[in-house]
Order: C-alpha cells, then sequence, then structure tokens
C-alpha cells in the first residue's frame, strides 16, 4: 500500500420536480413512459376523493420552476422535524432556482398540495403507480429540504515493489445520510 487518502463529501439533495425531471425519474425509478407518467400526473392535480371531498393531490405538472412556496417550505420543514429530528433539518430552508434562461416559471415545482399527505396516509386512495407516483413525487419535496448527506470516501493506492504498477481502489461509506434517508436519485445505469 503507497498511500490512503481519506476526506469527506458533502451531497445535497436535489430540487423539486420539474415536468421534465418528474418524467425522467418516473421512467428510471417506476419504469413508466412519459405518457402515463404524465396522465396520471394529471389524475393526481385533477383530484382525488379524500375525506367526501375531490381534492387535488400535487400542484400543477406542467412547469419549469424548481421554487417551492414559501408555505410548501414551512410544512416540510416542520414535517422533517417531527418524523426525522432537527438534525435532518438544515439551518435555513433550501431555495432553488431554474438554470434556464428562459424557463417558463409562472408555476411552482411539482409537489404535493399538503406535505402532511404521506404516502402512507394516501395509501387509503391511491393504488397501483397511481401511488407510486405521488410516493416519488412527496419523497423528492420533502427531501429537497433536508439536510445534506455527509460522506466518508476513501481511496487506496497499491504499488508494486518497482512502482511501476499502480492499482486505485476507492470506496464511500455514508457518514450522515441527510436526505437520502428519504429520497435517493436514480441513475440511468444503475445495476440491480
Amino acid at each position: 500500500i503507497s498511500d490512503i487518502e481519506k476526506r469527506q463529501t458533502t451531497r445535497n439533495p436535489s430540487p423539486p420536480f420539474t415536468t421534465s425531471t418528474l418524467q425522467q425519474e418516473a421512467s428510471r425509478k417506476l419504469r413508466l413512459p412519459t405518457s402515463i407518467t404524465m396522465r396520471i400526473a394529471q389524475k393526481l392535480y385533477e383530484g382525488f376523493d379524500v375525506d367526501g371531498e375531490t381534492t387535488g393531490l400535487i400542484t400543477y405538472m406542467r412547469t419549469d420552476s424548481v421554487a417551492l412556496s414559501a408555505e410548501a417550505v414551512r410544512d416540510a420543514r416542520t414535517l422533517i422535524a417531527d418524523k426525522h429530528g432537527q438534525n435532518y433539518l438544515p439551518s435555513d430552508p433550501r431555495q432553488f432556482r431554474s438554470k434556464a434562461k428562459n424557463a417558463q416559471e409562472a408555476h411552482e415545482a411539482i409537489r404535493p398540495t399538503d406535505m402532511n399527505r404521506t404516502p402512507e396516509i394516501m395509501s387509503k386512495v391511491l393504488t397501483g403507480d397511481d401511488l407510486k407516483l405521488y410516493d416519488l413525487i412527496w419523497r423528492r419535496a420533502v427531501a429537497s429540504q433536508m439536510a445534506s448527506a455527509k460522506i466518508d470516501q476513501t481511496a487506496l493506492v497499491i504499488s508494486s515493489s518497482d512502482s511501476r504498477i499502480k492499482f486505485r481502489a476507492t470506496g464511500s461509506v455514508i457518514a450522515f445520510d441527510g436526505f437520502l434517508a428519504l429520497y435517493q436519485e436514480s441513475g440511468d445505469d444503475v445495476s440491480e
């Protein structure tokens, strides 16, 4: 072993969904085609019977904005503190801004209309892909307001005795899960 490198990195949560990021993540995580994702999102927006009243469960699903209303941020932070504890709550609310210069930000990001309608509670109303998509939207919106994850990274360099051949191995260990306790974004080539 010729060298050992250790460092801690921070990973921040992703912003709440826009139309395109919802479609991408639903395709990766839920294996839903774009057309079905948008059809389900439309149903969630138009509403389901909740306590005898038709209630819209998510905000408008056609948006480029990653911003949340002050009320949504407050409700998410309260929920995080109650369910996960103060150490999962950053000192200041997270503010997200769209990077696109021509973003249509008339609407806020896609989020539940009531953060307290957890997927567990909504499982009495929603089933199948409707529940799965709602769960994805709820988790991403709430996680966007959680503390960053802390990850310990270690790199090990193994050299031959003449130092002509070197192998490098790296590994990561989650020191503090932060937002990862609730939501992990998937990659394009995640292996089973």
